[in-house]
């Protein structure tokens, strides 16, 4: 089986965890797309992509990619991803997913008129620790599983200068914690605990110099009266050596015990009246969050060339960015917000 070609479009700060798992998959990066040579530049030399361009179409015509992974902010996706889906080429799309949720259904529709897989690149479901919680769940490790709490604080919003070295963008998002981090935890809570059939949520802006909010309290609802909890603030920190590798630290709640995990990524379980110690598991791949990348964009491969199934499809995707937009009409309420009463399309 020949080497998928791989044309990425994007340089910017997170291309660069692309192209790590790209290489890291063993996967031919054919071309390297950016409209800032300078940055183009410093990118393909760091990973070795001998050919740049500026230009979409050139880029296509000339490097013919079996696969285009699109990494660029909502505003610039639309116009790419749609005329890389005009040619009927397999699509991988950053998130946050659209300008909007009308945009990213244009998008999942074209996607399917042409018959072509366009997958949102979201990869926290993909970290090792949340894949073995996924399999702690499947084997019966909890009894009745019935709660979950998420506890994010990277630390990295304090302070004027708050973004601007790594995703300067992120000051001027009119919407930022919950469309940006946030549905991070959505999705990989649709993952471990099912759909969720409602929302409480309560958003503030603790640094006055970005335009939209940098902390919030969610409360979720899923089958079986279990529930979910996610707290979370971009200007504290946590105890970690890395206080991006895991973003924080959660609680999996079942009848037989707690599995906590702590900003080193590791898992420790407090079985029912007993004593917690650690679970031990594979912490995964070298690269962002625990190799999380790589893993995505391993799987993506295994769908095209072995037809395994897809998760992130765009289509099951906008299951998250449903539930975002409840998030955000909760708060603007201060009410809940039962999913299968709510229309994201009315105010």
């Amino acid at each position: 089986m020949t080497a998928p070609r791989i044309a990425v479009i994007g340089a910017g700060y997170f291309a660069a965890f692309h192209l790590e798992g790209w290489q890291a998959c063993g996967a031919e990066v054919v071309g390297l797309c950016d409209t800032d040579a300078g940055r183009l530049a410093a990118q393909a030399q760091r990973f070795g992509v001998s050919r740049t361009h500026t230009d979409l179409r050139s880029l296509l015509d000339e490097t013919r990619p079996t696969l285009v992974d699109v990494v660029l902010p909502p505003a610039a996706q639309q116009a790419v991803v749609s005329a890389v889906l005009a040619r009927a080429l397999p699509v991988i799309c950053q998130k946050p997913f659209g300008r909007d949720l009308a945009e990213a259904r244009a998008l999942t529709a074209q996607a399917a008129q042409q018959r072509t897989p366009l997958v949102v690149h979201e990869n926290f479901r993909f970290t090792p620790w949340f894949r073995e919680c996924r399999r702690l769940i499947d084997i019966g490790f909890f009894g009745r599983l019935h709660g979950i709490s998420f506890r994010l604080r990277p630390g990295d919003g304090q302070g004027p200068h708050a973004y601007l070295d790594r995703q300067p963008y992120f000051q001027q998002m009119p919407q930022l914690l919950v469309r940006e981090t946030a549905v991070h935890f959505i999705d990989t809570f649709r993952y471990l605990m099912g759909e969720v059939h409602a929302v409480t949520a309560r958003l503030r802006r603790l640094n006055p110099v970005i335009a939209g909010e940098d902390a919030g309290v969610i409360h979720f609802e899923f089958d079986d009266d279990r529930i979910g909890l996610f707290d979370g603030n971009r200007l504290n920190d946590h105890v970690a050596q890395d206080t991006r590798r895991t973003m924080g630290e959660m609680w999996l709640e079942g009848a037989a015990g707690v599995l906590r995990l702590d900003g080193d990524a590791r898992l420790w379980f407090k079985p029912q009246g007993g004593a917690e110690a650690e679970h031990l598991y594979e912490q995964g791949r070298p690269g962002a969050f625990g190799g999380a990348c790589t893993a995505l964009q391993a799987h993506v491969l295994s769908h095209l060339q072995r037809g395994t199934v897809l998760e992130n499809g765009a289509a099951s995707y906008l299951a998250n960015l449903a539930v975002q937009a409840a998030v955000y009409q909760s708060h603007a309420t201060g009410r809940r917000v039962v999913m299968n009463e709510f229309d994201p399309d009315k105010p």
